[in-house]
């Protein structure tokens, strides 16, 4: 009896390849990221006509400062998906930074006086708790660096693919000193 791969199992009478299929589904994931971009671009478009004709007309500040974040936010939105497109995985600071423009903007929109101190505490102790995780994420070393086994990252890799032949290089030497001479 013949065992199977492990890559590989059955499925409705035919073998279909795990890989191929993970492969497959990471660019449909591409794909609908690149349709949330090109939406969020939209929209920003969108946002920007909409503070030209408000600039145009008597001011109102607290609604065009409010629209102007709103961009922001959306702006911080793109930079975590194209993160992403990159890299395949979140950015947990930039994550930070658009929920800390987004709670500021709140602010602005309602008015520092009209929100209770019960509320204006709350939005503090947020505010100090992204704050700390901010510099947190900043002190950290990238998830990378961790699994190449390694207790720190002096080399700050601008691409994914310089780290990825990195370790794939580092690896190789590795495994071709621990064979056996023949």
């Amino acid at each position: 009896m013949q065992k199977r791969l492990k890559s590989r199992f059955l499925f409705c009478d035919r073998w279909l390849d795990r890989q191929s299929i993970v492969r497959n589904m990471e660019a449909f994931q591409d794909l609908i990221v690149i349709v949330l971009c090109l939406g969020l671009f939209a929209v920003m478009l969108i946002q920007l006509w909409g503070i030209l004709i408000a600039l145009t007309q008597p001011l109102d500040y607290k609604h065009v400062t409010a629209k102007i974040l709103f961009v922001l936010i959306l702006v911080e939105l793109f930079r975590l998906l194209m993160v992403y497109l990159q890299e395949h995985s979140i950015s947990v600071g930039v994550a930070v930074e658009v929920t800390i423009v987004s709670v500021l903007r709140e602010v602005v929109v309602h008015g520092v006086m009209e929100i209770s101190s019960v509320q204006t505490a709350a939005i503090c102790g947020l505010l100090l708790i992204l704050g700390g995780l901010l510099v947190v994420c900043a002190k950290t070393p990238h998830m990378d660096c961790i699994s190449a086994n390694t207790k720190f990252c002096p080399i700050v890799y601008e691409d994914r693919r310089e780290l990825q032949n990195d370790l794939e290089f580092h690896y190789s030497r590795h495994r071709d000193e621990n064979q056996p001479r023949v």
